[in-house]
């Protein structure tokens, strides 16, 4: 028996995509029989996968030390736990380790709007007025990129750009010594 070679690296979303696509051309082709036979086949798959994957996080969980961690942070097992609605941690957590692994981007979260799926972002290193017209698209693209496999809840995100120099004044609070 040889030994086991490296996966070869998968974009998940692309792969997502590419799996409703077909999906899509089988329900246009008119045969309902087919495309039927097509969505029982992916659902079949994801049921054996997730299983899989359960069982990984249950061994994984009951190993010395902190085996998760890896697995937690790579990008595809993320995925693949989100899409099988295993990830061990809840969708905030998903979203701060998306975010970590864009740093150069200094983004923080403002809001997320759970019923929309929008994530607010504030860019922490841009200058500007914090209004957010062209606020970092490749912070942006970044952001959503990441986002796509630690948090697919999260289907927009607006990047908004930190207002330069210190605050002087909050909104809505009374200066120092004013009454």
């Amino acid at each position: 028996m040889s030994a086991p070679t490296a996966a070869r690296p998968v974009d998940a979303e692309r792969t997502g995509r590419r799996v409703e696509e077909v999906l899509d051309r089988l329900a246009a082709s008119g045969d309902p029989a087919a495309a039927e036979a097509a969505e029982e086949l992916v659902r079949s798959l994801m049921d054996f996968y997730g299983s899989g994957l359960a069982r990984v996080l249950d061994l994984l969980s009951t190993a010395p030390g902190d085996p998760l961690a890896g697995l937690l942070g790579d990008e595809l097992v993320a995925s693949l736990l989100v899409l099988h609605d295993l990830h061990p941690e809840d969708r905030d957590t998903r979203i701060t380790r998306a975010l970590d692994s864009v740093r150069e981007h200094a983004l923080e979260v403002v809001d997320f709007d759970e019923e929309s799926g929008a994530l607010t972002l504030r860019d922490r290193e841009s200058g500007g007025c914090g209004c957010g017209s062209g606020a970092g698209a490749g912070a942006r693209e970044a952001a959503q990129a990441a986002l796509a496999c630690f948090a697919p809840e999260v289907r927009a995100v607006d990047v908004r750009t930190a207002p330069a120099g210190p605050t002087l004044l909050q909104i809505g609070t009374a200066p120092t010594g004013a009454r």
